[in-house]
């Protein structure tokens, strides 16, 4: 029998605070989160591995902790911030983001994946969890202090960062290729602004896909 709790402190202490992650609510988050719990029984044993690990639908994948947990400290998360989680998946991100946050919508477009989500969450008060199309985002609760994307998109998210609040913030992954970044958007009144802010890859979701070029 696996011993998650000390896998859980292993995965903290040489995958995420190696990566200059000092957030210590978040450390605290993902000391707390069974991660085990999000990952398919047979891939139990890999839950804390440095690796994306699929979770079904089309090639979906739980982003590696270190990724994740930059992502999550570059968004600044303030206890009063409402929050969207796009691609939540089986919902570990979802969880990480409501001991950080005051409210987190998780939205998902997998059916199993949402139904995933729903019955590993469903003690968790202030998690709405809801499903729709990634790209358009969940507008009929915006504005979004913070939305995390979880995974890699090769479009702009246009419709996303209209979701933001002023003074709201959007990461993702970014990029085609193996050229891909963590990618930092934020919002001040009616300018936006981005910044690639460290490489990492990442499954690409459904819907952001970039058009292929046409070819003569």
């Amino acid at each position: 029998m696996a011993d998650f709790a000390a896998l859980r402190r292993t995965m903290v202490d040489t995958q995420v605070r190696t990566a200059d992650v000092t957030d210590r609510p978040l450390i605290h988050a993902m000391l707390e989160t069974p991660r085990e719990l999000f990952v398919p029984k047979s891939s139990s044993g890999l839950a804390y591995l440095d690796l994306d690990l699929p979770v079904g639908g089309e090639g979906r994948r739980m982003l590696k902790p270190m990724v994740l947990a930059k992502m999550l400290q570059a968004l600044n998360i303030a206890p009063e911030d409402r929050a969207l989680d796009v691609g939540c998946a089986t919902g570990y991100a979802a969880a990480l983001l409501s001991q950080l946050a005051a409210s987190v919508v998780a939205l998902e477009q997998d059916e199993a994946l949402f139904h995933a989500a729903k019955t590993t969450l469903a003690q968790t008060g202030n998690i709405e969890i809801v499903q729709g199309i990634l790209v358009d985002g969940y507008p009929k609760a915006a504005p979004y202090d913070v939305i995390l994307v979880e995974g890699c998109i090769g479009v702009e998210p246009e419709k996303l960062c209209q979701q933001l609040a002023d003074g709201g913030r959007l990461v993702c992954i970014s990029g085609t290729g193996p050229a891909t970044k963590a990618t930092l958007y934020q919002r001040d009144l009616d300018d936006m602004t981005s910044q690639a802010i460290f490489d990492a890859s990442g499954a690409s979701l459904p819907g952001f896909a970039k058009p292929a070029a046409f070819v003569f």
